[in-house]
């Protein structure tokens, strides 16, 4: 045995030891890195559930701050303050939430009313809206120069804080002697007292609270279990706007972003959605308003609110005032009705929406509500269903079935 084939041994289990040892390291080092990666994801995870829950806590306190501007009672007796504040939230979260949408339509309607001020022209600045309801109430005209310091800013803040507060905590205390007096009804229907805060099962409880006989009561719960249903699915706040108008365009010929302005149309696209869980989770609705008519009226409303919306955008840009179009009569109308819908209409329609001063976004819009049917309005008008050109999508396909089950088809 030569002196070369003992150091190749030393050599060899020296090499050995060195790449347990590098072995050993890098699995520390793996695990190291795993448990970072593990606690990362954690923290993303907690941070993002954090955001959710401080949102959907906004909402709700959104919710109860414009609860009150649909009583004549609130509007009475409402301080130039209390309008600013509720209009101030209904202006941040209208295009978020639908009851924030038809809270601040009302708040418009109201205010225009009482007060003569077009809530349009003052958008979001709630402090210049109160001024301008205190000077018409007070009968003084005066101008007020906002000079807004940060330290003005942080206290017109604090008070909306404030008021938000007390707004919540009012409901909140509403709510409780509401639960009281319907106890017997959210026992028996396991209900929370949280979930009297949708307005749409308060008043089915109200409903079987009130209710004389077994008809109306077993009526009366069928419409609870229904609310309870959605509220597991959409929660007590209902679908946000971005949720409807995600769902909505995408199974909508012609629905847009535009449509969206309309509380109305916001509404009908509400209940349909509701219409299409409900078929899904296997409810039937009642004799009177079973599930598949529920669905069929509120998509025939979209449509109908799309043509007018979309009417609407066409007069404005091109000028066709309404009496203009009575003289023309029944001859213009039913020219256009031969080529309605053809490829050279809508490039001669967008033609003229563009020399009239119109905005790319207000000619899309119109076109889009044009291509989404196919005959001319005014006949679509009267054709009923068949006018409807609604993308199936997969909850339809249910809504479908549920309407084979029952026997009916459009």
């Amino acid at each position: 045995m030569s002196e070369s084939d003992g150091m190749d041994d030393v050599l060899d289990g020296g090499l050995r030891q060195s790449l347990m040892i590098a072995s050993r390291i890098a699995e520390t080092l793996a695990r190291r890195r795993q448990e970072s990666q593990r606690h990362q994801e954690h923290q993303d995870a907690q941070v993002a559930h954090e955001a959710q829950a401080r949102l959907a806590a906004e909402r709700s306190a959104a919710h109860a701050a414009l609860a009150p501007v649909e009583k004549d009672q609130w509007w009475d007796k409402a301080q130039p303050n209390d309008i600013a504040t509720a209009h101030a939230v209904a202006e941040g979260w209208k295009d978020h939430d639908p009851a924030a949408l038809a809270a601040s339509e009302k708040i418009r309607q109201e205010v225009l009313t009482r007060y003569g001020i077009d809530t349009h022209d003052v958008g979001t600045d709630a402090a210049y809206l109160e001024s301008g309801i205190q000077a018409i109430t007070t009968e003084k005209a005066r101008q007020d120069e906002l000079a807004r310091s940060q330290e003005e800013t942080r206290k017109a803040t604090a008070e909306h804080e404030k008021a938000m507060q007390l707004l919540a905590a009012a409901r909140a205390e509403e709510l409780r002697a509401q639960a009281a007096k319907l106890a017997p009804e959210m026992e028996r229907h396991q209900v929370p007292v949280e979930y009297l805060a949708n307005p749409e099962l308060a008043q089915a409880l109200q409903t079987a609270h009130t209710a004389k006989t077994p008809t109306a009561v077993e009526a009366a719960d069928a419409i609870v279990k229904e609310r309870m249903f959605l509220i597991g699915k959409d929660g007590i706040n209902g679908p946000d706007m971005d949720q409807l108008r995600k769902e909505t365009t995408a199974n909508v010929n012609g629905a847009g972003d535009s449509h969206f302005e309309d509380p109305e149309f916001v509404k009908a696209a509400k209940e349909m959605h509701e219409a299409k869980l409900l078929a899904e989770g296997g409810f039937k609705g009642s004799e009177r308003t079973p599930v598949e008519q529920r669905y069929e009226r509120a998509e025939k409303e979209l449509f109908a609110r799309m043509e007018g919306v979309g009417r609407e955008i066409e007069n404005r840009v091109t000028g066709n005032e309404s009496s203009r179009l009575k003289d023309q009569g029944l001859k213009a109308e039913s020219t256009s009705a031969a080529d309605y819908g053809s490829a050279e209409h809508h490039e001669k329609f967008a033609e003229s929406l563009e020399n009239s001063g119109a905005n790319e976004t207000q000619i899309r819009g119109r076109l889009a509500a044009a291509r989404s049917e196919g005959t001319h309005p005014s006949a679509a008008v009267t054709m009923g269903k068949g006018a409807t050109k609604a993308r199936r999508s997969s909850t339809e396909a249910t809504v479908g079935s549920e309407r084979s089950k029952n026997g009916l088809s459009r």
